[in-house]
């Protein structure tokens, strides 16, 4: 079946949330009685997707401090010192600036072990709670560079792709375990591959010895091996995004740069979601390298800039990429989660919603 209308993963943390999430951290706040809150937003966000007439579900990564948390909040040996910052670019169509951050307060210090499961928790109240068709979001194994400090964390693996290869180990472990439980949709979050169209973006990764080529290379690889952990029919997503956090990103730059790299390399995803949200992506021609199994979902409404698309302008920009993919190949989303990080982008509740609902509009005129 072919989703029309998605939700990429994360949706803004409500107010209550966060301030029973501040109680829990001074200790004013027991643990059971945080996870009732958690458990509200959860079932508010189940709630909102539906109403907007989203094809798939996600728990609006409600339970996650940033949209890594499904594999960091699972392992051990994350408590070295911060990496280097990184900057983050702002404009003023979202109302930021650019800023200079770590946004990683740890880093790799020893092998890593998983110890739990935050995704199987996520997916379980999840599947109890709407009959629609549910996913679950998990980061790519190479996120962990975000958290690789070149100076120290060498003391824990040799090579950092040691370190990815531990992480996608445990990426499939928890993959299987979806997959028994029931999920039938795993997206995977690759931001570390989409932001390597940005030439300053692949200098980064090179001065941290990490390597662009070595990502483009044996990190698609990596990401490839992650949809045969599963042992039964599960659609398998891929969200190639440049880095979306408070209404800032990462990385600019057209898929042109690395597509012919990427994309006929995915063979094991059903589904790719790009972000097409405003000039920085470029066009729609690399869109000819995907392959002919493969579902497109057009990012083509910002969870970044406030300003609402109307709908014939997404129905325009939907028929220009027809003109590369067939449109029984195409679908519509956000360009990107609303927060990757729990404080989210400056985009309000009432919004955000009408951005979901405008998704779930054009999906409905478009496909039927």
């Amino acid at each position: 079946m072919t989703y029309r209308a998605e939700n990429v993963g994360s949706l803004l943390r409500p107010a209550y949330l966060m301030e029973a999430r501040h109680a829990l951290e001074n200790g004013s706040l027991s643990r059971h009685d945080y996870k009732r809150v958690e458990d509200r937003a959860v079932d508010e966000a189940i709630a909102l997707e539906q109403a907007c007439g989203l094809d798939v579900l996600s728990d609006g990564e409600a339970r996650r401090l940033v949209f890594t948390g499904s594999l960091l909040d699972s392992v051990e040996g994350i408590d070295g010192p911060p990496p280097p910052p990184t900057t983050w670019r702002g404009a003023e169509a979202y109302g930021t600036h650019d800023v200079t951050r770590t946004v990683a307060q740890r880093s790799v210090s020893a092998k890593l072990r998983r110890v739990r499961s935050v995704a199987t928790e996520e997916f379980t109240y999840l599947r109890a709670r709407t009959d629609q068709p549910a996913k679950a979001t998990l980061p790519s194994p190479m996120m962990i560079g975000k958290w690789w400090n070149p100076t120290t964390s060498t003391e824990a693996y040799g090579d950092v792709f040691e370190a990815f290869a531990d992480a996608t180990d445990i990426l499939r472990e928890e993959i299987r375990e979806l997959a028994h439980l029931g999920c039938t949709y795993v997206q995977i979050d690759a931001t570390d591959i989409a932001t390597l169209a940005d030439p300053a973006v692949r200098e980064q990764y090179d001065r941290l010895g990490i390597g662009a080529q070595r990502m483009l290379g044996e990190g698609i690889e990596l990401l490839n091996s992650l949809p045969d952990a599963a042992d039964c029919d599960v659609t398998f997503a891929i969200h190639l995004c440049k880095g979306n956090s408070e209404g800032r990103y990462i990385a600019a730059g057209a898929y042109d740069a690395i597509a012919d790299q990427v994309f006929p390399r995915l063979s094991g995803y059903d589904v790719l979601l790009l972000e097409y949200d405003d000039q920085r992506s470029g066009g729609f021609e690399p869109l000819r390298k995907t392959l002919d199994h493969q579902v497109v979902v057009l990012g083509l409404v910002s969870s970044k800039n406030p300003v609402v698309e109307t709908d014939d302008g997404v129905v325009e920009r939907i028929e220009q990429a027809a003109a590369f993919v067939p449109l029984d190949r195409l679908a519509l989303s956000c360009q990107c989660g609303f927060a990757s990080t729990a404080v989210g982008n400056k985009i309000t509740p009432a919004i955000q919603r009408e951005k979901l609902e405008l998704v779930g509009r054009v999906a409905t005129r478009v496909w039927g």
